[in-house]
Formats: structure tokens, C-alpha cells, sequence
């Protein structure tokens, strides 16, 4: 096998596998984060990872399950995969050091919205992406501790753009301590999650600005779906917006209007359990009706000994406003959670730039389709970083297996093509102004009005023409994504999944495709063809 030399970018669940795995399988790799190891969206996933591990469950059932909330827009062979090798994945998961939760029957599970089956396995109640990541990054250290080890971590290095020559990309551009530089290696792996600081209102933590994706697009890599952003129905409506997991839902929490009264009921048939984006919807057109006004989450009815035992994160952040769930029904409203799009990637993460691989939440696997079903974003990380570590095998050696170093640049490196006008100033207040914009017009609820004037008032901003910090990196990251995504909400002229227009409230059977876009800054190859293997034959057939 040939030895790589191989950039890891992003530290969350999907990361940390392939810097693992492709450390394990004598690759050196570099991993690279923007801020410290454990900070990532994983960290504060709550509700958990769903696999077919139980007697009354089965692959097919979490297939059908995928494929019904992804509304029609999902690749049976990446589902297919993604069930099948997903309860492996979870087994390593524990071989890592993941302490899933325990009951008298064996490992204990919840029911999520969406499921046919109670299958979603947790840990440290609704702690699950923190133990995940404490457990993921205590391996990766332990890796990079041992004597020559193959594993370096960069820690506090932010990813500005690809480094690409004669149509393969060879590195990253970087910016560490305040300074450029440029990393060279065999393949690159982007796992750095997604973009939530796109929207005023999200679960996700600060570092969520999209980087990889921008920097995948600028350098000609297609991406796809990106009208599909999923907005979590239940936000805790406090500052910070603090995530209230689905589990919760899942162990009978009701939805009431200001009033007191269910209103979910008359929204859809399984009520408050309905796929997200029924549920936000439904969320967001009673907050309409009350002015404004969130809706509750009454658990009360659940005990306190239960909602302490089962939730204590979410415990403690209604705590610290000042709430006691368990004594009355607290304030939730929709917040933006998941990005469905992505960078496209073939069943083996890889892109359509040669060296180029994603894995996570940046990629567009097409296993989550229009909507993600609940509980499968950490699933797909495990199950696509692990496959894009073994993809790594027919890749040519062109480094003899060195380890990636740091190059400084003397002076700022050249960047690739941006959607921003030339200027040579930000424009004022960008990220706040750009985030209000994306909730009024790309949000929950969409028109082509609305979405129009987002396209021509985008065209007028401007981010920093030469960023340096990290700050003006990330506003360009965003301010390029933002242009990207309204374009491709304006294009789908139908509803399907997360996205939803006032002015096409329906789907389209002739729209059933996915959406793609990208730029002539490099011409990118095509994707391999699934059909070389024989598990995608199986799913699409299945």
C-alpha cells in the first residue's frame, strides 16, 4: 500500500475517524482545527446516533425510515450504505473509548422523530456529542503522544483556501497565529462542518462558518443541495438558543400554543413526532399567529427524576435562564441546525476534485436527501470518514509518505475566485446584517420575493478584499455561501423537505434531482462511478 502524506481539516466526529483511521493505516497525517481539538458541532450534538443494533430492528426498516424523511431526494446506494455499515461504526465507537448509555436490558435507546423504531443510542443522557468527542479526542492525542508518531494536530490553524496545481489539489492555505502559510500533502480531507452562523438563530457553535465548504467551492469543486438547511424545531428561545433534542419529544413532551393548547395534532399524523421540518414549519406559522411569541415545550409530565437522569444538559441550560422544565413548559422556537448540502461526493467521500475528499456535514453524501432523519448526521460521519480512509488505498503516492509541514508565506497568498465585488473595504456590520437577512429570506419559511431581493442585496456587499484575520476569512466564507445558497433556494421553485416557498408550497416530481453549482476555477473530474462497487448495485436495487 502507498504511504500518504494526508491533511485532516476539522475535529469533530468525522475528523477525528479519518485522522484516526488514516493515523492507524500508516498515512502521516496532519490534523488541522480552527480553534481547540474539541470544539466542533459534534460536541454539542444531544440526541444521539441511530443504528439498526436491536433484535425488533433492522437495516431495511432504518433504510425506509432514511429514505421517507429525506422526501424523495436521497441516493439509495449512500443510504443503503449508510444503515448497513452503521452499527460497525458504532462498535468502534465503543472500542474508542464511547460509554453509550445503559439500562437493565443492555445498552439503552430513544425514539426520535421520524423512527418506526426506538433505535437512537445516547451517552451522558443528552450528552452524547460531548462524550463522543471527548472519547474521539483523547484517542487522536494518544495517537500523536506515541514515538514517531504519524499524527501531528495543529490546533488554532484556520483553512482559507485550497492549494491546487494542474487541476489536483496539493494543500491549504492556512492562517496560524496571525500568519499565512501553506500546507502540501497527498489528499486533503475536509470535515469541517457546517455553516450555522449563516442565520441569527442557530444551535450551532461559533466556529460553524462554512469554511471548508467556501474554500471547496472557490477552488471548482462542485456542491450541491444547499437550499436544503435544516432548522431544528425546538431551540430553548433564550439567548444563545441553546439546543432542546428531539429525545425529549421522543419521551412525550407536547407542543402548546400560548394558550395552552396541542397544535401539532392537526399539523400532521404522528404530531409532534413528525419529520423536522413539519414540525419547525408548524412551529414557526403558530409563532406567526401569536405575534411572534414562541411556542412551549411542556415535559412536565415526564418527572423530574427523568428529565434530570435522561436531559441534564438541557437541565442545566434551562436552569441557567432561569427556567424549571420540570415544574412548567418552556419557551422553544425553530433554529438553524443542519446542512443537508454540501460539498458532492461519490459513496467513498471523494469529491470532484482529484485529492479532495469530505466527509460530515460538509459533504453531500446524498444520504440525507431534502431532510435529514434525526440521529444520522454522527452516524454518516463515522461511516464516511471510515470509507474515505479506506478509498485512500488507490490514491498515488506523490510525497513519499512525509509528514505535511508548514510553509510560511511572506506575504498574503493569492485567493481564488470570490462572489464578492471588488472593494477594498467590508462592508459595515456584515456578518449581523447578512445573518438577519438569511433568517427573514432563506429561513424556515421562503418566497421567491423574498428570495429575490436576498440575491440583489447580497450583490451589494462586500467582505474584506484581502482578509487576513480570522474574523474577515470566515465573513468572506459566509458572505460567498449566503450567495450561493438564496441562488439555488431561488432556482428550486417547488417545497421539498427543509425547503419550503410561500409561492410553491408543493413538490414537483420533475424536481426530484438534486441541485448543483460551481465555478470555472478549475475544471473538475467526474466523480467514479458507483456501479465499481458492488454495495451501491445492492442499495439502488434494494
Amino acid at each position: 500500500m502507498t504511504t500518504l502524506s494526508v491533511l485532516v481539516i476539522g475535529s469533530g466526529l468525522a475528523g477525528l475517524v479519518a485522522a484516526v483511521r488514516a493515523t492507524d493505516a500508516g498515512h502521516h497525517v496532519v490534523l488541522v482545527t480552527k480553534a481547540a481539538l474539541p470544539e466542533s458541532n459534534t460536541r454539542y450534538a444531544q440526541g444521539g446516533i441511530a443504528a439498526a443494533l436491536f433484535p425488533d430492528d433492522s437495516v431495511r426498516t432504518h433504510i425506509r425510515d432514511t429514505l421517507r424523511a429525506g422526501s424523495g431526494l436521497c441516493s439509495p446506494a449512500a443510504v443503503r450504505i449508510l444503515c448497513s455499515e452503521g452499527p460497525a461504526r458504532v462498535r468502534d465507537l465503543i472500542r474508542f473509548g464511547v460509554d453509550f448509555d445503559r439500562d437493565e436490558s443492555g445498552v439503552s435507546r430513544g425514539l426520535e422523530a421520524a423512527h418506526s423504531r426506538s433505535r437512537v443510542v445516547h451517552a451522558g443522557g443528552d450528552a452524547t456529542g460531548a462524550v463522543v468527542e471527548n472519547a474521539l479526542v483523547a484517542t487522536a492525542r494518544q495517537r500523536a503522544a506515541q514515538p514517531n508518531a504519524r499524527l501531528q494536530i495543529l490546533e488554532h490553524t484556520m483553512l482559507t483556501d485550497l492549494a491546487v496545481t494542474d487541476g489536483r489539489v496539493t494543500g491549504v492555505r492556512i492562517v496560524q497565529g496571525g500568519k499565512p502559510g501553506t500546507l502540501a500533502a497527498d489528499v486533503v480531507v475536509l470535515a469541517t462542518g457546517g455553516g450555522g452562523m449563516l442565520y441569527r438563530h442557530t444551535t450551532n457553535p461559533a466556529v460553524a462558518t462554512g469554511d471548508g465548504l467556501a474554500a471547496a467551492w472557490r477552488a471548482g469543486a462542485s456542491v450541491a443541495d444547499l437550499e436544503f438547511y435544516q432548522f431544528h424545531p425546538t431551540a430553548l428561545a433564550v439567548p444563545g438558543t441553546p439546543l432542546v433534542s428531539e429525545a425529549v419529544r421522543g419521551e412525550g413532551a407536547v407542543l402548546l400554543t400560548r394558550a395552552g393548547d396541542r397544535f401539532m395534532i392537526t399539523e400532521h399524523p404522528d404530531a409532534e413526532l413528525a419529520p423536522r421540518d413539519v414540525v419547525a414549519r408548524g412551529i414557526a406559522r403558530q409563532m406567526a399567529a401569536q405575534s411572534g411569541e414562541p411556542v412551549v415545550l411542556d415535559a412536565t409530565a415526564l418527572g423530574r427524576e427523568l428529565l434530570e437522569r435522561r436531559f441534564p444538559t438541557i437541565t442545566a441550560a434551562c436552569r441557567a435562564a432561569g427556567l424549571d422544565w420540570a415544574r412548567q413548559p418552556i419557551p422553544v422556537a425553530p433554529a438553524a441546525h443542519y446542512w443537508m448540502g454540501g460539498i458532492v461526493t461519490d459513496i467513498w467521500g471523494r469529491s470532484t476534485l482529484p485529492g479532495l475528499y469530505a466527509v460530515g456535514e460538509v459533504a453531500r453524501t446524498g444520504a440525507h436527501g431534502a431532510n435529514r432523519l434525526a440521529s444520522n448526521s454522527l452516524l454518516e460521519a463515522a461511516v464516511f470518514a471510515d470509507r474515505a480512509v479506506r478509498a485512500l488505498a488507490s490514491e498515488p503516492g506523490r510525497t513519499a509518505g512525509t509528514t505535511a509541514t508548514l510553509v510560511p508565506t511572506p506575504t498574503a497568498p493569492p485567493t481564488a475566485p470570490s462572489t464578492a465585488p471588488s472593494a477594498s473595504a467590508a462592508t459595515p456590520g456584515l456578518r449581523g446584517a447578512l445573518q438577519d437577512l438569511m433568517w427573514q429570506s432563506a429561513g424556515v419559511h421562503r418566497s421567491g420575493a423574498g428570495l429575490a431581493t436576498a440575491v440583489q442585496t447580497l450583490a451589494g456587499w462586500s467582505a474584506a478584499a484581502a482578509p487576513r484575520t480570522v474574523a474577515e476569512h470566515e465573513d468572506r466564507n459566509l458572505l460567498d455561501l449566503a450567495r450561493i445558497t438564496v441562488a439555488a433556494a431561488l432556482e428550486r421553485q417547488e417545497s421539498r423537505g427543509a425547503h419550503h416557498r410561500a409561492d410553491f408550497p408543493d413538490p414537483r416530481a420533475e424536481l426530484a434531482v438534486s441541485s448543483a453549482w460551481t465555478i470555472a476555477a478549475a475544471t473538475p473530474h467526474p466523480l467514479r462511478p458507483d456501479d465499481v462497487d458492488s454495495e451501491a448495485q445492492e442499495a439502488i436495487a434494494c
